[in-house]
Parts: structure tokens; sequence; C-alpha cells
């Protein structure tokens, strides 16, 4: 029995927390939409007028990180136009564009998750959104001018990595307003809102700049296009969304979990699992486009282009199910199958590439974001459950508080280590294409990263899991 499973009862029990009818204080509506009072345990507060008021902001939460994925991922699809703009960049240069939102956006996950203490979630909401425009409008003036040069360029696909950060402050606020025994749906509804932004942006913008520009390549409306959604977000955010008084940060626990060795496994298998997801769906749009030529219309190759957004798509709305297959089967032995799949997923492709079939091509990458979705649900799911039982706090007879804060730490960390898989996925391409001029290289490495994550998941959390019980690694 593996040590996730082997805490499932306790678990499913212990975390959702006790839930409270006494009287709570009245809550209090101060100036600048803050409430003070909140307590979401509190069962009469919560059906009097808790829900309501959560459910409004987990609805703007939603909107706003859905348009931070779509910032974010703008410049994979932008990209693979710019030669027909009249841009002359390499393929490596091409490919640190890609990369370079992941890479910020990853970094700035781990301060935006204290914005919402230090500022209020409403506040930071509001800013976060506003933030967005620089990006976007950056693009579209930068896209407009094929004489803008590559350092140029590179900046302003930097600052697109504001929209990976709000993906941290987002899931931050909204973990304040739900109960413990509802935090995972209104979590995974968040998170599910935000990653189909990265899908709708591959599917809206080819269409855009070419099929509704009348046969041209008009780049500039890749960023032009969402303005007015980040006002409406950020207007929305203003009018409609709420401070909590009762958000506090929580250094402390981010530093403890920081000296747990199942944080840094953890991590690693996130990388393998999101961020797989995260970069492959930056990288699909020019890999389709390198590996079929042959679209060389502009019209054919939008149409082709904008397929691209499947591979995002499926894999959000797998991350659902992900978690709840690890809730039935164990959330090592969900991990374990995805990274399988990945692994003969991949093979599989590098196997069928030289038949040139686009369909089977499609396929099989659909196949690999589905199976990066499940090991996502699958791995988030393992964080809390291993937190509460193996680690040092745990250990050492802490309470069911203290180590769900040590496993709220644990998540905000580990969700932005594996972002950082979005940077390292296009340069692990890029590196292949420039030593030997192929991608096939690469992709024999992924397979092997997925075997020797396997290998880690299996060893740690499955054939020593009575060892892992006691809180040994």
């Amino acid at each position: 029995m593996t040590v996730d499973r082997t805490v499932d009862a306790v678990s499913a029990s212990a975390q959702p927390g006790p839930t409270r009818t006494t009287d709570a204080p009245a809550l209090e509506f101060r100036p600048g939409r803050w409430i003070a009072n909140w307590d979401a345990e509190n069962k009469e507060q919560w059906e009097a007028a808790g829900r309501a008021i959560a459910r409004r902001n987990l609805n703007w939460s939603i909107f706003a990180e859905f348009l931070g994925f779509v910032v974010w991922q703008l410049w994979s699809i932008v990209v693979v136009q710019l030669p027909a703009a009249g841009f002359t960049f390499s393929t490596s240069e091409i490919f640190w564009l890609i990369s370079m939102p992941s890479l910020v956006g990853a970094t700035l996950r781990i301060p935006y998750t204290f914005m919402v203490p230090r500022f209020g979630g409403r506040n930071w909401t509001i800013v976060s959104a506003l933030l967005l425009l620089i990006p976007s409008t950056g693009l579209a003036l930068c896209v407009s001018n094929p004489g803008t040069p590559f350092g140029v360029m590179l900046l302003v696909a930097a600052l697109a990595g504001f929209g990976g950060g709000n993906f941290a402050s987002s899931m931050a606020n909204i973990t304040f307003f739900y109960p413990a025994r509802e935090k995972g749906w209104a979590l995974g509804l968040n998170a599910a809102g935000g990653n189909l932004g990265a899908a709708v942006a591959q599917l809206a913008v080819p269409i855009v700049i070419t099929l509704l520009a009348a046969g041209t390549v008009n780049l500039p409306m890749a960023g032009w296009m969402w303005v007015p959604l980040i006002l409406l977000a950020a207007f929305g955010a203003f009018k409609y969304m709420n401070n909590l008084t009762s958000a506090k940060g929580d250094v402390a626990g981010s530093v403890a979990a920081l000296k747990e060795p199942h944080l840094w496994i953890m991590a690693l298998l996130y990388i393998g699992t999101f961020g797989s997801f995260i970069g492959f769906a930056g990288v699909f749009p020019k890999l389709i486009k390198d590996y079929f030529p042959a679209f060389s219309s502009i019209a054919v190759g939008s149409v082709a282009l904008s397929l691209a957004f499947l591979g995002p798509l499926v894999g959000s709305l797998a991350r659902p199910y992900g978690g709840r297959m690890a809730d039935r089967m164990g959330g090592a032995r969900m991990t374990v199958s995805a990274f399988a799949a990945m692994a003969v997923i991949t093979l599989t492709m590098i196997w069928t590439l030289p038949l040139k079939n686009f369909l089977l091509f499609l396929v099989l990458f659909l196949m690999l974001f589905t199976a990066s979705g499940f090991g996502n649900g699958a791995t988030y799911r393992m964080i809390p459950v291993i937190f509460a039982t193996s680690s040092r706090a745990a250990r050492q007879g802490a309470s069911s508080v203290a180590t769900q804060r040590l496993a709220s730490s644990a998540l905000g960390l580990i969700s932005a280590i594996g972002a950082y898989g979005g940077f390292v996925i296009p340069q692990v391409l890029n590196a292949s294409s420039t030593a030997s001029g192929s991608y096939t290289p690469a992709f024999y490495g992924f397979v092997g990263a997925y075997v020797l994550m396997l290998v880690v998941c299996w060893t740690c959390y499955i054939r020593n899991a009575g060892r892992n019980a006691m809180g040994h690694v």
C-alpha cells in the first residue's frame, strides 16, 4: 500500500477540518471592499452570505487568471508567424522568445504568492490584471515593425511572464475564501479555468491575425485583441471582488517547506508533469510548423496552427480527472502510470515521424498532453497527503493545522518550480536542433527523463511505502 493511499482515509476526514456551527462575529464590510470576521469554516456564516461572496470572487479570479495564461502563451503562437511578417530571426532566437515568458513567469510565482496577504486579493487582482496590458500592448507595438531589434523583442516576451505569475496569487487568494471541505473543487476550477487560457490563445490568435485579416498577417492584433478583456477583468475585480483581513502570509511555512526533502522530490515530479504541459504548449505550434512545412499558405497554415489549441485543452480537462483517479488508485500509482504513458507515447511519436502523417502526429501529441494532465492532477493530490504524514512537522506530532500550512506552502513552491519546465523544454529542443539539426535527440532525452521520474516516484512512494509512512525518503 502506498504512503499516499495509506493516509487516504485519514486525510479525507482530517483535511477538511471541523465545521464550526457556533455563532461567529457578523461580517464587517469596510471601505475598499475589505471584509473582516471572515470564517468560511463557520457553517451559518458560510450558508448565509459566505458562499455567494466566495463564488463571486472565484468567478472573477478565474477570468483574470484565464487572461494571465492567454498573455503568458501569446508568444508561442506569434513567433511562428514572424517570418511571414518580415522578421528574420534564427531558430535559436525563436526558441528564446518562446521560453523567456515561462522563465520569468515561474520566477514571479514565488513573490506573487505573498502579494494577496500584503495588498488584499481584490487589490492585487486589479494590479496583476492591469500589468497584463504591458506585455500585450508591447507585443502589438514590437511586431508591427520588422526592424524591431531582437533584444527589445526578448524583453517584451519576458514581460509576458506577468501572466504566469498570476496563477500563484490567484490560487492563494481563493484558498482564503473557501472552507477546507470545498477548497479542492474551488481550486480545481480556478486552475482549470486559467490553464484553458493557453488553449484559447492558440485557437483564437491564428484565426484573428490571418483569416480575419483578408489573407494577410496582422500580427499586432495578437496583442490588441486582448486589451478590452483585460480592462474588463480589472473593472470586474474592482467592482465585485473583496479583500479579506483574515488573509495572512506564511513566510515561515515556506522556509520550513524548503527544508523538506519531499518538496524537492515532488518538485522534480511536477516538472515532469506540469512542466511538460506548459513546455509543450509553448512549442507545439512551432513543432507543427517545422515538421509540416507543406502548410505553406497562410490560410491552410493558420488552420493547422489553430489545431495546436487542442493540446492545452485536453491537458487542462484531464487534470481534474487525474486527481479523481488518484483518489481511487493512489497518487503515486497514478503518477507512475502517467510517466509510463508519456514515455511510450513520446517514443511512438519519434518512431512514426518519418511517416509525415499530420493526423497521427496530432493524435499522439494530444495523448501526450492528456497523460501530462492526468499526471498534474495526481502529483498535486499527493502533496498534501505526503506533508500530512511524512514531513518533519508530522513526525514531531504537529497539529493538523500546522501540517496543512506546511502543505499549502509546499504547493505554492512546487507550482513555481514546476513551471520552469516551460523554459527547459524549448531550450532542450533548441540545443538539440543546434547540435544535430534535429529535435529527435531532445525527445529521446524527454523519454529518459520520464523514465527517471517514474523510478523516483516508484522508489520513494511505492516500494518504500512503509518507510515513507514514518517520514523517511
